[in-house]
């Protein structure tokens, strides 16, 4: 399939600059197999699911991934960090950088007091940089000097509101340079709404990076491909998981995020527990095993995320919700609206 079968046109002002308040109050797309959209409020959630469904959440945390700085010469650079070489917080990242003139091999960078040694330049921008200090004393200097990266589809700096709400409630594990957006609705109210309905909920981790993020470069969604990120299924996961398929509940991935580490974890008729690393692209054709239902924000035009969704909805259905979204007022990408979407 082409890339730019996947387009759609959308007007700059239904690009969510700030999110909602509460998270709940955001507005919600159904879309069934058959039939026309239904549009209701996030807060419906629990009216639309079952007792016995399981919802599985992506509980990663999002760190204060990007260093604005400055290099040895007094140039400005700017660093995102992108994954941990060496597991957790430690001192060896892979990183995307840019600067007004290339970024050597052996260049020293400074971060307000936190230093990156360049170690290697991979090539489009990657890196591989250690830092000066790991573990708490990392995160305590990434809360000085990083911001929260927000996309650069929203135009202004980030805030102190962003530090909370660009970031899900249940958020545990630090290491993404994004929010699994899909779990921004959610709030401690809803949740237990939805525990009254009998709907039971999990999480499984998936550190979002360049893999979720980043453009298909060419009209070949063949010739594209993902970068690859961590990802891991608890045996609690992996428990509840097995045991919804065995009562008939309905496996609800919380975030395109959750669908690719339920897909990517797949093992013998069954989700399996431990750590990964997945570079699956999911686009049309694709054998869903692991998820029968998702909810999902709005995503960018030509992009992963709507190959995927499409990959999951049917293109030509998934399409024409857009539109029909669009012609609605909703908002789209990270602060904007969400879609339920639901299988045979």
């Amino acid at each position: 399939m082409r890339l730019s079968d996947f387009d759609f046109a959308l007007p700059e002002g239904l690009v969510a600059q700030a999110p909602v308040t509460p998270r709940d109050a955001s507005r919600l797309l159904v879309l069934a197999p058959e039939g026309a959209p239904a549009h209701r409020g996030f807060a419906d959630l629990p009216e639309l699911l079952a007792p016995g469904d399981l919802l599985v959440f992506n509980d990663t945390r999002v760190i204060p991934a990007r260093l604005l700085g400055h290099k040895a010469s007094g140039g400005k650079v700017e660093l995102l960090l992108c994954e941990p070489l060496e597991g957790g917080l430690g001192r060896r990242w892979r990183a995307m950088g840019q600067a007004s003139k290339p970024i050597r091999e052996g260049a020293v960078l400074t971060f307000d007091g936190l230093e990156a040694r360049v170690d290697a330049a991979e090539g489009e921008g990657f890196y591989q940089v250690t830092l000066d200090r790991q573990g708490a004393e990392l995160e305590a200097a990434l809360g000085r000097a990083g911001r929260i990266p927000l996309p650069p589809y929203i135009r202004r700096a980030p805030d102190a509101e962003d530090a909370a709400r660009y970031q899900t409630i249940w958020a545990r594990a630090p290491g993404s340079a994004a929010a699994p957006t899909a779990g921004l609705h959610f709030t401690e109210p809803l949740l237990a709404r939805l525990a009254a309905r009998g709907v039971r909920r999990t999480a499984v981790t998936l550190h979002v990076g360049p893999g979720t993020f980043l453009p298909i470069r060419g009209d070949d969604l063949d010739a594209h491909r993902m970068h690859g990120e961590r990802y891991e299924v608890s045996p609690a996961a992996a428990a509840e998981l097995a045991a919804a398929g065995a009562r008939g509940g309905r496996i609800v991935a919380v975030g395109t995020t959750s669908v690719r580490t339920l897909e990517s974890a797949w093992r013998d008729g069954a989700v399996a527990a431990g750590p990964g690393r997945t570079e699956l692209f999911i686009r049309p054709g694709h054998p869903f095993r692991a998820v029968d239902a998702m909810v999902t924000n709005f995503h960018l035009p030509r992009s992963t995320l709507l190959v995927l969704v499409c990959a999951f909805g049917g293109q030509g259905r998934v399409l024409a919700a857009y539109r029909e979204a669009v012609a609605r007022g909703y908002r789209f990408f990270s602060y904007g609206d969400a879609m339920l979407l639901l299988r045979r």
